[in-house]
């Protein structure tokens, strides 16, 4: 893979910048209702180096039902400061799952307009796998002020998304499980119904990755894209079961060079629980 620090970068890549005085490193992970993993837990006890523990639930928008909505600019600039994260940093995310929910926190800072961060492939089982450092330490703290510039065009609401549905101006790519797309599994948060957005494509983010967790080159993930009916050409709007995978979409999306996406925050567990909009089942 070729390593970019606004996008994605190989375990050797962190490796070798991770004394780099302006590196700041983050731990993402996040885990689906029903999978017993603490990801605070499993931070304290080992993380890479130095890393920060980004609480994607805490960090949030809490005046919202949903599950980890997007903070207002406030309370990012806030936590961030208070992690030492700020301007001038290159920062580098990771999940101890491989490459799930750090897209979310990439996406976020670019939503903030900050672009200089990547998404670590392989994320943490793949740096322990190749036998490098690890650590319990908390890290030492220097505040850092971050400027934050909102980039709207980056985020879509339930009424966008509806409207995008219905005229088809805009097209809608889910990212969950195909069982879950089709309305043959059930979700894994209760009261929603199964299903999804009338008119979306389906792209599990999981097809995206290799057995490794790692992404798929972007050749590859063009082809994937392109089977699932999916216009490279036009805007896309990324939606999943609660705004986290969506954003591996988009990740992929950026390092094919499509940079007319947005991501729908409220994803299924805002749709899902509508009764005014329509849900769609199968494949179509």
């Amino acid at each position: 893979m070729t390593d970019d620090p606004k996008t994605l970068v190989s375990t050797s890549w962190l490796a070798q910048h991770l004394k780099d005085p302006d590196l700041r490193v983050l731990d993402a992970s996040l885990y689906l209702p029903g999978v017993e993993r603490d990801a605070k837990a499993e931070y304290d006890a080992k993380h890479i180096p130095g890393a920060r523990f980004f609480d994607i639930d805490d960090i949030s928008d809490a005046r919202s039902d949903q599950p980890h909505m997007a903070p207002p600019v406030e309370k990012f600039m806030s936590r961030l400061r208070a992690m030492g994260v700020g301007d001038g940093h290159q920062v580098v995310v990771y999940d101890g799952a491989g490459l799930f929910s750090a897209a979310r926190v990439w996406w976020l800072f670019r939503l903030m307009g900050q672009m200089n961060i990547a998404v670590l492939d392989g994320g943490l089982p793949k740096w322990i796998a190749e036998g490098r450092e690890v650590e319990d330490m908390p890290p030492v703290i220097r505040d850092r002020h971050m400027t934050v510039r909102f980039q709207n065009h980056l985020v879509r609401d339930v009424t966008q998304v509806a409207s995008a549905s219905k005229l088809g101006t805009t097209q809608i790519v889910d990212a969950r499980a195909a069982a879950r797309f089709r309305g043959e599994a059930p979700e894994p948060r209760p009261g929603l119904r199964s299903g999804h957005i009338p008119g979306s494509r389906s792209v599990p983010y999981t097809s995206l990755l290799n057995a490794d967790q790692t992404m798929k080159a972007p050749e590859d993930t063009r082809v994937i894209f392109e089977a699932a009916g999916v216009d490279l050409s036009k805007p896309i709007i990324t939606s999943c079961g609660s705004g986290v995978t969506a954003c591996v979409l988009a990740l992929a999306l950026t390092r094919l060079g499509h940079d007319s996406w947005s991501l729908y925050d409220g994803s299924w567990v805002e749709w899902g629980m509508f009764p005014t909009v329509p849900v769609a089942t199968g494949d179509a």
